[in-house]
Formats: structure tokens, sequence, C-alpha cells
């Protein structure tokens, strides 16, 4: 009978895998070797180095005792375009939570604006115009090793090519000796949740190979610091040069700087920016499927000191590398010793060899022996989150963890406050006991259950999170577990902090005006054209038009509105300015020498000038709503709200109809202003406005299948708020501000609101709206009623 083997003789393995040389796997498989580890393959491991993201798949394979080397959703650090959108969207978090002059928002100063190419184009131009003594750096947004990185004499010349970022060029650098330098800093996180980070306390310093010359800014050895672009200068003496940071210390102090000082902002800059990434993790994470307890993540940040002693993050590098770049007589012996001992520090701290398994348990003992066992592996890593003083911190959350704030209660040996939550940018609509948030920032709308609802009404109240647990716990009626309800209501309340609904902050700062600069789009191919002028909602719009059978479309959809102008009669008259453009794949349309919708046909040409012209006719407190103005006999008007087919009437529905209305509420008093943008096979309708009231709502859905539809039913006025949401315009290319969703709501408040299914006959619409006539919210159901009888 065979003997059974002893698991403690089965030696552990572990795999390497990802875009590596072998100097990058080098030092995490000395550490493990030494140790009776031995190479495994993609199937069995027990830790995993990867250089790169692995699949997915992996993640789901790590555990407390198989450690991975990566988190799900590193990319919102590690792509330089993501990690802007981190660091802006914290910033801006603070500003609406405390207010721009707070001193939370205030430190977060130390990342340069960037514009994400070809998304921020425009705006790019823009900003350059407004500073023309600014200059200019484009990067590739995921790209390593200094590779596409160039300093821009032109703005003009920053590529419209996707996966581009362009930075502020910070050009005020601190030099060594004359040389510009980067410090490259060693970030770990060792755990989601709790989030606890560390920062290595050696790194280097990397020089450029050839003296900081402001006016040479085509020489990349002068104005880069990359290792593997100065490598390649065969004129320097020193190509690559890396000072370790306790030298470079010592040398700020040779010098009478502050060096405690520059280090204290970077470990501040260090913990802010992986803050402002933390929810993207956690969520990727739950995504994936991903156990947290399996997961590291070793970070280089690469900071620019300027000529102030100001730290700026330049970039946060996925998978540092780990191999020896300078020379050993320029600092190559000791790169080599220091990122072996980071290794294996590294290795030790997040226990990948098992020794000390995590515990089960969340409560504040628990937590604390945990992090308290991990500092004592710390090595040459020196803690920065939990932070020994907390309340420096906790507030930068969107909201903190539950067990990030028992941590940090439990290291810092008191009670905490509670987090405050204050309201962001969102409108609240009610309806008897019911309620919907409507989130400006992304443009949802959430109907949140009876339980939510409370926690909503609690937490607005200014009831921390805890208080709004206790409260729900008296309340019921069942044995409700405390710990379960803290659950749910700090998991609730997350959500909506992470949705931009609420964040922490102070009752008296008000959310600041949203940055609507950001604009996108492809430069508009060339065409011969003509030009011609459109009036439109008492403007002039300039058009240039390719050819005879697009002029004719327009002169039949707009009729006498539309005139031939010259080109300088256009360009001096006109508030905007369209461009239809002939293609190899069909038309396309261009604002402003901005490309806004391709591979038309001929008859999606009006249509496309049309969603132009309503994004244009906006107003901040009065919302352009994308249906149609229906008249099916004289002195009768309905809106028809036909979503992405709103340009498909249902065939043979007869009377005037024109697309677009806006909403404007003069003194508490809606009124609707038909803009009169035409729709195929049917005469333009009134555009006189209207009083609100007047002019009830049918919503068409857009099934087509089944049987014959049932006559036309009431809508309450949540669902009628849902089904217009999508089709609701603030200015330009915003979603509609959260007042103007307000008055929207205030609208439906006062008139009819319906639902059809498409399939219904226009017969039979038409009757309907025939025997409604001008009735009220209660003999309109009777209609309908009526109305499924046949025409």
């Amino acid at each position: 009978m065979p003997r059974e083997m002893n698991p403690a003789s089965v030696p552990r393995r572990f795999w390497l895998s990802g875009q590596r040389a072998a100097e990058q796997d080098r030092f995490f498989r000395e550490a493990l070797e030494v140790q009776g580890w031995e190479e495994g393959d993609e199937t069995h491991w027990d830790a995993a180095w990867v250089t790169g993201m692995p699949a997915p798949a992996q993640f789901r394979r790590a555990a407390p005792r198989r450690k991975l080397n990566h988190f799900p959703g590193n990319a919102a650090l590690t792509v330089k375009s993501r990690l802007h959108d981190s660091l802006a969207a914290l910033r801006a978090r603070l500003v609406d939570g405390y207010g721009a002059a707070h001193p939370l928002t205030a430190r977060l100063d130390f990342f340069p604006r960037a514009w994400a190419m070809p998304r921020d184009v425009q705006a790019l131009q823009l900003a350059a115009l407004a500073a023309p003594a600014s200059r200019w750096i484009e990067k590739p947004t995921n790209a390593s090793k200094g590779k596409g990185v160039r300093v821009l004499r032109d703005v003009a010349e920053a590529t419209t090519a996707s996966d581009h970022l362009v930075q502020a060029y910070l050009d005020r650098p601190h030099t060594i000796r004359g040389h510009k330098y980067v410090l490259r800093l060693y970030v770990l996180i060792s755990s989601l949740t709790p989030l606890r980070v560390y920062l290595y306390r050696q790194g280097f310093a990397k020089l450029a190979s050839e003296p900081w010359d402001p006016e040479d800014a085509d020489n990349p050895f002068s104005q880069l610091t990359n290792p593997d672009i100065n490598a390649l200068n065969t004129r320097a003496e020193v190509p690559v040069e890396f000072i370790d940071l306790a030298r470079y210390r010592a040398w700020l102090r040779d010098q009478g700087h502050d060096d405690a000082g520059l280090f204290a902002r970077l470990r501040d800059l260090v913990g802010l920016t992986v803050i402002s990434a933390v929810d993207d993790l956690r969520r990727r994470g739950q995504e994936v499927g991903a156990d947290p307890r399996g997961g590291y993540e070793l970070l280089g940040l690469d900071c620019l000191v300027d000529a102030d002693l100001k730290p700026w993050i330049l970039e946060c590098n996925l998978s540092p590398s780990l191999g020896t770049c300078a020379a050993p007589e320029d600092g190559g012996r000791v790169e080599e010793r220091i990122k072996g001992e980071l290794v294996r520090d590294m290795l030790a701290l997040v226990d990948v060899a098992g020794d000390h398994p995590s515990a089960e348990g969340r409560d504040a003992a628990t937590l604390l022996a945990e992090a308290r066992a991990e500092e004592c592996r710390a090595g040459g890593f020196e803690r920065l989150l939990p932070a020994d003083d907390p309340e420096r911190y906790l507030p930068v959350f969107s909201l903190p963890s539950r067990a990030d704030l028992t941590l940090a209660e439990a290291m810092a040996g008191r009670d905490l406050p509670r987090p405050r939550l204050v309201r962001r940018r969102v409108a609240e609509f009610h309806e008897e006991d019911r309620l919907a948030l409507y989130a400006e920032a992304s443009g949802r709308l959430y109907r949140p259950n009876d339980a939510a609802a409370l926690i909503w009404l609690l937490a607005t109240e200014g009831l921390d999170p805890d208080a709004i647990a206790a409260t729900l716990a008296e309340a019921s009626e069942a044995s409700a577990s405390l710990e379960a309800l803290r659950d749910t209501v700090w998991s609730t309340l997350g959500e909506w902090c992470r949705e931009g609904l609420l964040c922490q902050g102070q009752e008296q700062a008000q959310p600041q005006e949203a940055d609507n600069d950001k604009q996108g789009g492809e430069a508009p191919a060339e065409a011969s054209p003509s030009h011609w002028r459109l009036r439109f909602d008492d403007q002039g719009v300039g058009l240039m038009l390719p050819d005879a059978a697009v002029e004719r479309r327009l002169a039949e959809a707009f009729g006498e509105r539309l005139s031939p102008a010259s080109s300088q009669t256009a360009a001096a008259e006109a508030a905007l300015h369209l461009a239809v453009l002939a293609t190899p794949n069909g038309y396309a349309l261009a604002q402003d020498g901005r490309l806004v919708a391709s591979r038309l046909t001929l008859a999606e040409v009006v249509p496309a000038l049309g969603t132009r012209l309503l994004s244009r006719a906006a107003r901040a407190e009065a919302p352009v709503l994308d249906l149609v103005w229906w008249s099916p006999a004289p002195g009768q008007a309905t809106l028809l709200a036909l979503g992405d087919a709103a340009q498909c009437l249902p065939s043979g529905l007869h009377g005037e109809a024109s697309r677009g209305v806006r909403l404007v509420v003069d003194g508490g008093q809606p009124r609707l202003e038909p803009l009169g943008l035409p729709l195929a096979g049917h005469p333009a309708g009134a555009t006189s406005a209207r009083g609100a009231a007047e002019v009830p709502l049918v919503v068409i859905q857009g099934d087509g299948e089944g049987e014959e539809a049932g006559p036309p039913r009431p809508l309450a006025r949540l669902e009628a708020l849902a089904a217009l949401l999508p089709l609701a315009h603030g200015p330009g290319e915003a979603a509609p501000s959260a007042a103007a969703m307000a008055g929207l709501d205030a609208w439906l408040e006062g008139i009819v609101c319906h639902e059809v299914a498409s399939r219904l006959g226009p017969e039979r619409l038409v009757a309907w709206r025939l025997a409604r006539g001008g009735a009220t919210r209660e003999e309109a159901n009777d209609a309908a009623a009526d109305a499924s009888v046949d025409a």
C-alpha cells in the first residue's frame, strides 16, 4: 500500500509570465529558490510574478496562500490618461465637498493638467491659445521606456491618434549639476480592504544625459530622463546615471535644501494618488471575482521636482523595471543591490511564503494584529496608509470602507469622527412615498427601494453611517442584526459616493461648475463647398454643403429658412458653423471644424443636422427635449417620445409634425417652445410657444412584435421622467443640470402622460388624441379606454 505524501514535503511553485526579460524575473526567482521553491507553470503555481497584466481567470485563482503580483483595475493608476482622470476626479470631489480653498483640496496640486487625444484636441488648442507661453509634452497613454514621448514646439502638431496624452510641460525643473532628473519611487499596495500602502525608503534620481536647455526642445537627451532613451546617447560620457535616494537627500542637505519637507510632500502625493484609484481597484476586483487577499501591487512612480522643490507626479508604472540600467561605476552596483533588497522585502511583507495566513475576522483586534504583523516584516518599506494621522486621509476617500475606519481607529487607539456626507451633483424627485435620484455626473436616474430611500433621507439630514444603522435597527419590527444593517448602510452609501450623488464634506460647500471644455473628434475631410445660411432659433447657422443632392435635400426639409450665402457672409453672420462632407464612406458632418457624425446616408443627413441644432438650442436652465411636436388637427398638439426612433413616426400618421421642444420655466410656470426642426414626410408644425400643461405626452415604445397593441395607458411621472432622460439635452453635449431636471419633473407633474406600443395603428392613435381633446388627467384615462375601439 503506497505511503501518503506529507504535504510539507511538496515543494511550492512559482510562475513567471508576461512580456518580460530574464532580468525582470531575476530577483523574484532568486528570493524564492533559496527557500526551496521550484518553477511551475500557469496551472501549477503558489506565487505568480507577471510582467504586465494576467488573464482575468488567473485573478480568480489567487488566494491568501496563492499570491499574484497585481490587482484588477490597476489601469486607473498605470495608464497615463486614467491616472490623470483619477486625480482630477478626486480633486473635483474635494472641491464639491469642501470647496476650492479648503486645505484638503489645496493638497491636490501635484499633477500637471493633461488632455487625452483625440477626445480633448479642441480643448487643448483652446488652452494653448489662452496660454501662449506654455509648452507641452506628448506621450502614448500605455507605453513604457520613453517610447513615443516628445516635447512639442507647436501644440498644433499634437497628434489626433487615439491612446495619446498631451500634458502641460513643466519647464522649470530642479537640476543636479545642471541636468534634469526624475525621482523613481517604489510603492507597494499590500491590501485593498482595508487599504494598506507602503513606500520604499530607497529609490533613485534618474538623470538626463545632457544639461538642461529649455530652448533645446528637440533634444531628448536634455529633456527626457528615461534610461532607455539616454542609453542611446553616444555623445555622453555617462549616458545613464542613477543616484540612490540616500545620496540624493544628503546632497540636498549639502545644498541647503529641506529634504525632509520634500519627502513629506512626496509621501502625501503617494497616499493621495493611491486613494484616487482605490474605488476602481475595489470595483474591478469584485467584477472579476478576485479575492483581494491574494493580490498585491508594486508600482514605480516617477516624480519631477521643480525649481521650487515642489514634486509633481508624471506617471505610475505597472511592473516597474527591475533590471540594472546604469553602469557599475555610474550607480549600477547600488541600483542592483537596492532592487534586490526591494523584491526580497516585498515578498516578506506580503507573505508570499504563506507563513502568516490572514485571519478571517474583520473586527478591530484582528485587523490590527494583521497590520502590525505585516509592518514587522516591512524591511525597507515604511507605512503610509493607514496613516499615523488618520484624519489627514480618511476625509479624502469617496467613503472609507468600514474596514478602513476600523483599522484606523485601532492603530490610533481612539475613536475617530464618522464621515459626514453631503449632497453632491444630484436632484431628488418625489412622487407620494417614492423617491428617484438623478446623478448629474453620469446622467443616470436611480430609483431606490424603500429601505435605500430611508438611508438617503437620514444621510442627507446629517446622520453618519453608524447612526443610520442604529436608527434603522430601532425602527425595525424584525430582529435585524445591527452588524448586518451597518454593512448594508455602508455599502449603499459607498455606491452613492462612488457614483457622485454624495461625498464627504461640509454642508456650506457648493458644487462647482463642471468643466465642460473637453472636446473630441477628428479633423474633417476637405470638400468643394457651397455656402448657405440657415435660420434656426433666431440665430444664423452657416452651412457648407458638398453637392447638389445634399442641397436639394436640405431645401426640401427647411424651405425658406435656407438661403445661399457667400463664404464671407456665412462666416460673419453665423453663430454656428456646420459642414456636410462627402467621404468614401458616405456623408459626414463637422461642427466648427470637429467631426461629429460619419457614415451617413443621404436620408440621414437632415436628422444628423437636427441633432446638432438641438444641442445648440439648450440653455442652462431650459433643457431641450428630442420629442416630436405632433398636431393631428388645428389647435391640438401632442408630444411624442420615440427614443432612438425619433425620426420614424408611425407610418400613415397624418397631420403636422416637427422635431424638438425647449422647456422654459418662467415664474414657476413651464411653457414649451417648439423648435420646428423637420421630420421626413411631414410639413413643419407650429413654432409658437404653448403652455406646458396644454400638451399631453405619449411615450411610444419600440417593441414591434406580438399581438395587437392595446390603447394608450396612463404613465406614472417617474416612469415618464426615466423615458425622457435619454432625450433630454443640456447646453452643448452636456447632460442636463440637476436644476433643469427638476424643472422637467415639475412639468411632468402637471401634464397627462401615456405609454403606447409602436404597434398601435396610426388611426387609433389619432382617434385617441381627438377623443381626448383638452381633457383633464382623469378624463384622459376615459379617452384612452375609448380608443381601444378601432377607428
